[in-house]
């Protein structure tokens, strides 16, 4: 079957210039596995032309929304704390959008650190934006950018029976009281969850590490994932985490 085309919306590259001069970026990592696991990745441009971005959007198999700057925490509702970084309103408005549009669709979409921020927002819900000042006594979950991006900073517990557990290929009760090693480099997380979600992974400390519709969603159908760490960068030594991303295309191949 031919590869089912995953959309993966840009963002701009943090440099100094016009705006009309600014480069837009993405990680290869991600591109690298979602290659790997069977897709073919689309850089979706973030640009201000509706026609362009219904037209690739209607290429699209899946809907990846992954990592970087901060959610404004106007987009749900809330007053800045003043420890937000690289917010980006642009993106934050474009990635909504095709996070809306892709739930509404039924479109299989996984979400990946910033992503599950974007997800949650997308669904009504809200973020605690800044876990040292607000969660005292949280783990680690910013660790620092020296390290290599696959190095383990903590586990999280999966909920049996989850999506997430079907996808990482530990159903049932396999995952009853298993730590599941991840990276991190996130200082914000999901603060309420929106209607129609459900945890399906938490650290020790209690931030939350991934969600998904819950059993009762209107969509209950839908293929939609979002998790806190970044496996994208971990699918390449870890085939636990390689899972998530070929359960993705398998469904989006769907």
């Amino acid at each position: 079957m031919p590869r089912p085309v995953i959309g993966l919306p840009t963002y701009h590259h943090w440099t100094k210039g016009a705006p009309d001069e600014r480069a837009l970026e993405m990680r290869v990592s991600y591109c690298h596995a979602v290659a790997a696991a069977g897709g073919a990745p689309l850089l979706l441009p973030l640009i201000d032309d509706e026609d362009a971005t219904d037209r690739l959007y209607g290429m699209l198999d899946g809907l990846l929304l992954c990592g970087g700057g901060d959610v404004d925490p106007s987009c749900y509702g809330a007053p800045d704390g003043g420890r937000n970084h690289n917010v980006n309103p642009a993106r934050d408005r474009f990635e909504l959008a095709l996070a809306r549009r892709a739930l509404a669709d039924g479109m299989p979409l996984f979400a990946i650190c910033r992503g599950v921020q974007v997800l949650n927002v997308a669904a009504g819900g809200t973020l605690v934006q800044d876990i040292p000042t607000e969660c005292p006594g949280a783990l680690q979950h910013a660790t620092s950018p020296r390290l290599p991006p696959e190095q383990i900073a903590h586990t999280v517990s999966v909920v049996p029976g989850s999506r997430l557990a079907r996808a990482l290929g530990r159903d049932g009760q396999a995952f009853a009281g298993a730590a599941v090693p991840v990276n991190s480099r996130h200082h914000q997380a999901i603060a309420r969850v929106a209607s129609g979600y459900v945890v399906s992974a938490s650290a020790s400390d209690g931030i939350i590490e991934a969600i998904e519709p819950s059993a009762d969603a209107s969509t209950p159908d839908s293929w939609v994932l979002g998790v806190q760490w970044h496996p994208e960068n971990m699918a390449p030594v870890d085939p636990v985490m390689a899972r998530l991303f070929r359960a993705f295309i398998a469904t989006c191949r769907r």
